[in-house]
């Protein structure tokens, strides 16, 4: 295998670390919604919760294509 294969293997592998951050953050969405539905008066602290939640869920997406950027551009 050529080094230009492995980096590109290098590359997909990365970014596999994306697939479970969707299915992350589509639970999270996915709880806030059905316990807002249950306690609607709960609907601030709820989604304040869901935010915050779903922006720690995303950095492992952003770390894995930053890595990926880096990957393409940098690596030889």
């Amino acid at each position: 295998m050529t080094a230009e294969a492995m980096k590109f293997l290098a590359i997909a592998i990365t970014m596999l670390a994306v697939m479970p951050s969707a299915i992350g953050e589509g639970l999270v969405v996915s709880h806030a919604v059905d316990g807002i539905a249950r306690n609607p008066d709960v609907y601030s602290k709820l989604r304040t919760t869901m935010i915050l939640g779903c922006s720690l869920v995303e950095t492992t997406a952003i770390y894995a294509l930053l890595i990926a950027i880096l990957l393409i551009f940098v690596a030889k």
